[in-house]
C-alpha cells in the first residue's frame, strides 16, 4: 500500500492540533505537512520551501476561511496550474454557506466536510478520511 502525503491548509492552531491528535488516535501514519494559508500551500506544493513534500500521492485538506489567500482563491490557483491541477482536495471548513459549497465543487473538490465541533467527532471524520485516501488510487 502506498502512502498518501497530506497537506493540511489551516490557519487555526487548535484545528491543526485536532487533526494531529486525530491522526495519532486513529494510528494514521501518513506524512502530514502544514501550511497556514493558500500562499504557503502553493509554495509547499511547488517545492519552493524548505519543506519538501513528495510530488506523488498528494491530498490537500483545505480550510476556506484563511488570511492572505483563502480556500476558494487557492482552489482557483491550483486548478489553473497545469502541474498541480490533478491534486485531490477535500474541503474541511466551518463554512456552511451554499455559495462556498457550490464554488468548491465547481473547482473539482473531492469532498466538502463541515468541521465537527467536538474532538470525538473530529477524530471520527479523520478516521473516515483515512479509509477514503487508503482506498483511492492517486497519481
Amino acid at each position: 500500500m502506498s502512502i498518501t502525503n497530506i497537506l493540511l491548509v489551516e490557519d487555526d492552531t487548535v484545528d491543526v492540533m485536532n487533526v494531529q491528535r486525530s491522526f495519532k488516535k486513529a494510528n494514521i501514519k501518513n506524512p502530514l505537512y502544514i501550511a497556514n494559508n493558500g500562499v504557503e500551500a502553493l509554495s509547499v506544493l511547488r517545492n519552493e520551501t524548505d519543506v519538501k513534500m513528495p510530488k506523488s500521492r498528494r491530498l490537500v485538506l483545505l480550510d476556506l476561511n484563511m488570511p492572505k489567500m483563502g480556500g476558494i482563491e487557492f482552489l482557483r490557483e491550483l486548478r489553473s496550474d497545469k502541474a498541480l491541477k490533478p491534486t485531490p482536495v477535500i474541503v474541511l471548513t466551518t463554512s456552511d454557506q451554499e455559495r462556498d459549497r457550490i464554488e468548491a465543487y465547481n473547482l473539482n473538490v473531492a469532498g466538502y466536510i463541515l468541521k465537527p465541533v467536538t474532538f470525538v467527532n473530529f477524530a471520527e471524520v479523520m478516521a473516515t478520511l483515512n479509509h477514503y485516501w487508503t482506498l483511492c488510487e492517486m497519481p
